[in-house]
């Protein structure tokens, strides 16, 4: 270790400090001869001595140390282990295509970095890697700034560091602030970029977020996506299966380049648990063939609909709507039929009156409002207010059915005409006709909606509602309200605000409300009797009632909302006493068990009204599977169910690498970047580089605190002597 006295001043500041130092000698020995004196001299003295101080401080010395290192400079190797590393893109010679991380594992057996050992010592370190600690839920991510400042912390006699990665950071701020203090340091980075910066040809099915249960009966809806990386347009078809069988396909045409997503449907035939693979066959020219399905289990449970029917005269519609519902085997169904001037309707599954009270009309899924209004013998305030709290607390659904009568129009006195999700024409309270056929024509929103699947192709449904048989009566419709979907349009009428909506939903409170504005689906039946009659209002029946039956158990419904709860999202939980007789005094708690083991307890308020509906809210901080159990009325309600919450996916495998940001961080640190080919050239860069300076210690003494300190002091020892000795 050497050590010298360093000054950095300019030649003018040094030239200047010299006058002004022979000036203040010539000053000091003047004011001595003037006064005279052992004591004046001495001050004169010890004035010269602080004038020489700060003089010294203005010419900015510093005091520098070089250290000798006795060890070998070190070279680290940062491997990159995260998930986006087992993206299958690496191409070598022979078109042998390679995962990142078996490339990188190949490279790390063969120990690459044998030509550095002979001047540094090698250390290879790991970055990226998931954890392994079910215990907690650390965000998987790349986090490329991080890793590099770990390593300048750790490693105080760096030589270089050789950075094998893909270039995917998805965590922490930009690499390149680290690359500002390797640059400080003379610390070159090299990197190795891994992976083709364009995506293979490919044909990939995207990880979507799948439906976990289903009641057997309904068409379950699948969603799919679809991503292609092929120069061509792909014709081709997906295919939902379960070992060899296939339970159901649909054609689909990729664009090149382009993405292409729907839906695909599927009706299941039995009770249980299902594994399936969702999938497209692998094209021509692709190179990986195992990103072209996507695997996942369904649950499909039976659950018995109850349906209400209100209607005043036995129109056809009528007529055979209770005959599909009646013949549905997942619906029971009761009937208040209003006769005009007439006793209600009687018969099995008839009822005599409107049920009176929140307990009896609990049990029903679903309400379909025929052409029946408020007051004239029919429903009354107190049955709407029952309705519209069904719908809104429980989340039943509510179907409109309107009728030449009218009698529709007279809701619009009660807040139960805020349901209806549509604004009706006053000038055409008993609506239009037309002597020529009309037909519903699908929007581009019904197209693809479950309510109106009629077969599992979208085209061929398309051509079967356009091939229905039509009507010559419809409601008379204004325009749809503000949050409406509209799936189904008039084909002929419009008015200024567009086509005429007949087919439209609306969510309401927490359940749905259907419009249907034409009373001439039991038409559809003509030349295939029952096919798409029954399916159609069997599909309504079902939809209209998922939220209600997401999970049930010992005396407790639960429904939550979203439906697909993602990871620190809000998620808004609904729990329903199935017998509310005896709500009064209920209180409803639930533990809520993470995928890592913990837990969290909620308690639920209750809603008012009567309904026996309790809310909660939580915010999921990990994905993966929650246990929820809920428990009512000291423990003699219960419901155990599972709820999955999507996690988003950071490390995205298939996604092209990003070298560019590698090559950067090396041209800013003065290191050098290549290509897989090129790893050894980069090794022997890194053996050729000179040997580190010595490290140097620098006692900066004019920006020291404790010498501007102690300048201070002899200042103020100066001036107190001045006083002492009466020269002040």
């Amino acid at each position: 270790m050497t050590s010298h006295w360093d000054i950095s001043a300019p030649t003018l500041v040094v030239i200047f400090a010299s006058v002004v130092l022979a000036v203040s000698a010539w000053l000091c020995w003047q004011n001595w001869r003037r006064r005279g004196g052992r004591g004046v001299a001495a001050l004169e003295a010890f004035r010269f001595t602080i004038i020489s101080l700060t003089l010294f401080t203005l010419l900015k010395p510093e005091r520098v140390r070089r250290i000798e290192r006795a060890e070998q400079p070190e070279v680290v190797v940062l491997a990159d282990a995260s998930g986006s590393m087992k993206t299958r893109d690496v191409v070598l010679d022979g078109n042998q295509v390679l995962r990142r991380d078996e490339w990188l594992a190949d490279r790390q057996r063969t120990n690459f970095w044998k030509p550095l050992e002979t001047t540094a010592k090698v250390i290879v370190e790991p970055f990226g890697k998931p954890s392994t600690n079910t215990t907690t839920n650390a965000e998987e991510g790349s986090d490329l700034s991080a890793a590099l400042d770990a390593v300048l912390a750790r490693h105080k006699n760096l030589k270089a560091v050789l950075l094998l990665s893909d270039g995917d950071w998805n965590l922490g701020v930009s690499p390149l602030n680290a690359a500002t203090k390797y640059r400080a340091q003379k610390v070159p980075v090299y990197t190795i970029p891994i992976g083709s910066e364009r995506s293979l040809p490919d044909l990939v099915v995207e990880p979507m977020v799948l439906p976990s249960f289903g009641l057997l009966g309904e068409q379950i809806s699948i969603p799919f996506k679809i991503t292609s990386h092929l120069p061509q347009e792909v014709k081709t078809f997906i295919t939902l299966a379960s070992g060899a069988e296939v339970d159901a396909r649909k054609p689909i045409t990729v664009p090149p380049f382009g993405q292409v997503q729907g839906n695909i449907i599927w009706a299941p035939r039995a009770l249980g648990n299902y594994s399936f693979r969702l999938g497209v066959p692998v094209q021509p020219g692709e190179y990986l063939a195992d990103n072209n399905e996507q695997n996942f289990q369904i649950v499909i449970r039976t659950e018995k609909l109850r349906v209400l029917v209100v209607e005043s005269l036995p129109r056809w519609e009528y007529r055979y709507l209770r005959n599909a519902l009646v013949r549905d085997p997942g619906v029971e169904v009761s009937t208040l039929l209003f006769h005009p001037g007439m006793d209600p309707g009687q018969g099995t599954g008839y009822l005599a009156k409107f049920p009176a009270t929140r307990e009896e009309m609990a049990k029903y899924d679903v309400i379909f409002i025929g052409d029946v209004g408020l007051g004239g013998n029919e429903l009354t305030a107190k049955d709407c207010d029952l309705i519209k709290g069904l719908v809104e607390q429980q989340s039943s659904g509510l179907v409109f059915l309107p009728g030449e009568r009218g009698r529709q129009t007279t809701f619009l006195q009660h807040p139960i005409g805020e349901m209806i999700p549509v604004i009706y024409d006053d000038q055409k309270a008993q609506g239009i006709s037309v002597a020529n056929e009309s037909n519903l024509h699908l929007t581009p929103t019904g197209k693809g909606h479950f309510l109106t699947m009629l077969a599992p192709d979208e085209n061929r449904n398309d051509s079967i509602w356009k091939n229905l048989p039509g009507f010559y009566w419809c409601a008379g419709v204004a325009k749809s309200k503000p949050g409406a979907d509209v799936l189904a349009v008039h084909s002929t009428l419009r008015n200024s605000g567009g086509r005429l909506p007949l087919l439209v939903t609306r969510p309401y409170g927490s359940g749905e409300v259907l419009f249907m504005g034409t009373d001439s689906a039991w038409r559809w039946r003509r030349g295939v009797e029952d096919r798409y009659h029954y399916r159609f209002w069997g599909q309504v029946v079902r939809w209209m009632a998922h939220k209600r039956h997401m999970a049930g158990g010992e005396g407790l419904r639960l429904s939550y909302s979203p439906e697909n709860p993602k990871l620190d999202e809000s998620i808004f939980l609904q729990a329903t006493a199935l017998d509310i007789s005896g709500t009064g005094k209920e209180t409803v708690s639930a533990v809520i068990t993470s995928p890592t083991g913990k837990t969290e307890r909620l308690d639920f308020t209750p809603i008012d009204g009567g309904w026996g509906v309790f809310k909660a809210d939580f915010v999921p901080r990990e994905g993966g599977k929650y246990r929820i159990s809920l428990t009512g009325q000291s423990g003699k309600r219960k419901l155990d169910t599972d709820m999955l919450v999507a996690k988003p996916i950071r490390e995205k495998v298939g996604q092209p690498a990003s070298p560019a940001i590698l090559r950067e961080l090396s041209e800013l640190t003065r290191g050098a970047s290549g290509s897989v080919s090129e790893l050894d050239r980069i090794v022997r860069a890194i053996s050729a580089l000179p040997e580190k300076e010595l490290a140097e210690e620098r006692l900066r003494l004019w920006s020291n605190a404790w010498w501007g300190g102690a300048l201070l002091f002899l200042l103020a020892i100066y001036w107190t002597l001045r006083k002492v000795l009466g020269l002040i």
